[in-house]
Order: structure tokens, then C-alpha cells, then sequence
């Protein structure tokens, strides 16, 4: 990828693909450029194969994201007076590939839900999580609820949205809020070893299976993702397809013989 942004930055290593949000001053705070490139960046990996595994991280050593910086945006109540999380939430959940998020330091608000969203999250013991809408005057009540009660159970989610707690990294592995917590020092190393082990799994398989996760939550558009972006270059690979053009091309009955093969 060539393309240079202003918020984030994007690099590869091998099968591994990372997105490093650039805000270190801000404490990596989102705001409308931010969600717009990795939304960005995200839909150009979907359109290659030379990655697998995409990591998702914070600049510095003290913030993965602190949530979004609402202003900048138009003074209305309609889709242009909101920060556009949504575009990169959805991104994420529906690129075929696993998506880690390396969190390495507080993941509060919107940069909270950010790591719920992501498949499989590896923390620094130092790292904070902590849901604080409520808290601002603000709430996600749709991903951040939704997703954080798949990891979590519904009891724990509420009182995560409704007393808003900060909870400690091993906490969060306790509950099942993230997957793994590793020495400060090790966060690095860990998450790049964690990434290695993941992209030497089939990526149609892991493509299959994220699909899957998505097309439960995802309606008519989660199922798409199965069935036209999984299922349909298959069908049109095969000789029944290919007899069923030809057929159709020529005007004549298409041989039977060829269907299921």
C-alpha cells in the first residue's frame, strides 16, 4: 500500500498487516479523518492477499484510544453531525481477515468498542479499559452493547455501560473481555507471534469462519458476505456453472451431467 495518511500509520511485515493509530498526543482519539482512513485502509486490505492478519495499535506507550474527539463535524442531528465509527467498526467486521487489537495502554470509550469489535484482543498488564459514555453524555448502543454481551454475558455488560468501571487488564481476561495479557515488554514480540501462528491457518477457512461469526449479528448483509463473497466465485468455478453460461450463450439445453461438479 503506497497511499500516505494523516492520522494513522500502515505497515507490513510479512502476512502481517498493522494499523497504528497516530494521535500519541491526543491520546490516539478518533476524529472524523481518523475513522475515514482506517476505513480507508482497511478496504484496500480487503482487496489484497498478501496479508493475512491484521493488528490494530496505538502510537506510544500509554494509549491504544481514548474514544472520539467529537468536533469538526456539521451542526445537525442527521448522519453528518456524528463521528463516522460506524464505517470503521463495520470495516472491520467484515474484512475476511482476523483483526488483532495490541492494546498497549487505555482503551476507554470509543476505543474500547474498537477492541471489542476487533476478533481477538492481547493486552499490556498496564492496560485500562473502561466504557464511559454514560458517564460524557454519550453511549454506543448498538456494537459496543451487542458485542461487549457476547464476550461478556448481559449482567456484566450492563454494569460495564451503567457504572462504568475502570477494569484492569487481568480483570478483563478474567471475564472473557479480552484474550491474553502479557508483560508490558512483551507486547510487541507476543502480539507478533500471536499474528504468525494465526496466518499459518487456511485464510479461506479463516474467511469462512469470520463470515460466519459476522452473518449471526449482520442480518441480510452478514449473510451476503457468506453466500456472494464466500460461496459465489466457488459456483463459478465450476463446471456446472461454466456448461450453464455456455449453454445459455448458445441457445441450446444445458448438459445435465456437469450439475454438482
Amino acid at each position: 500500500m503506497t497511499r500516505q495518511f494523516e492520522t494513522i500509520l500502515y505497515s507490513e511485515d510479512g502476512p502481517i498487516g498493522t494499523i497504528t493509530l497516530n494521535r500519541p498526543n491526543n491520546g490516539n482519539m478518533f476524529n472524523e479523518t481518523m475513522c475515514h482512513e482506517i476505513r480507508d485502509c482497511i478496504n484496500e486490505i480487503r482487496r489484497e492477499t498478501r496479508t493475512r492478519v491484521i493488528v490494530i495499535t496505538g502510537a506510544g506507550d500509554k494509549f491504544f484510544c481514548i474514544g472520539g474527539e467529537k468536533t469538526g463535524m456539521e451542526d445537525t442531528n442527521l448522519y453528518p453531525g456524528v463521528l463516522p465509527v460506524l464505517d470503521m467498526y463495520e470495516a472491520i467486521d467484515r474484512l475476511q481477515k482476523p483483526v488483532i487489537a495490541s492494546v498497549n495502554g487505555f482503551a476507554v470509550g470509543g476505543g474500547h468498542v474498537l477492541q471489542v469489535m476487533c476478533d481477538i484482543t492481547i493486552a499490556k498488564e498496564s492496560a485500562i479499559f473502561r466504557q464511559v459514555g454514560p458517564m460524557m453524555g454519550s453511549f454506543d448502543a448498538g456494537f459496543g452493547t451487542w458485542y461487549l454481551e457476547d464476550l461478556v454475558g448481559k449482567k456484566k455488560a450492563k454494569e460495564i455501560w451503567f457504572r462504568n468501571p475502570k477494569i484492569t487488564a487481568a480483570e478483563a481476561e478474567r471475564i472473557g473481555l479480552i484474550n491474553k495479557v502479557v508483560p508490558d515488554d512483551q507486547l510487541a514480540a507476543a502480539t507478533r507471534e500471536m499474528a504468525l501462528e494465526i496466518a499459518d491457518r487456511g485464510a479461506f477457512a479463516l474467511a469462512a469462519i469470520k463470515s460466519a461469526f459476522l452473518a449471526r449479528h449482520g442480518g441480510v448483509a452478514g449473510l451476503s458476505r457468506v453466500t456472494h463473497d464466500m460461496l459465489l466465485r466457488l459456483n463459478l468455478n465450476t463446471e456446472e456453472s461454466k456448461e450453464l453460461s455456455k449453454s445459455f450463450a448458445g441457445k441450446r439445453s444445458p448438459d445435465s451431467s456437469t450439475f454438482g461438479h
